[in-house]
């Protein structure tokens, strides 16, 4: 973004760029979902910590 702003860059590599953050974004948000979906699962149980079942 520096480049773009200095006059450097290509409009068109700035925003592929972002673009490319905008998908990582997605995928890393997704991958939180899951493993917040995961630790929600794990009960207490007398013989210790156990996922819930599914159903």
């Amino acid at each position: 973004m520096r480049d773009l702003e200095g006059g450097q860059g290509r409009l068109e590599q700035a925003v592929a760029q972002y673009e490319r953050g905008a998908a990582l974004r997605r995928h890393c948000e997704r991958l939180l979902a899951e493993a917040e979906q995961k630790v929600q699962a794990i009960v207490e149980t007398p013989n210790g910590p156990t996922l819930r079942d599914a159903g």
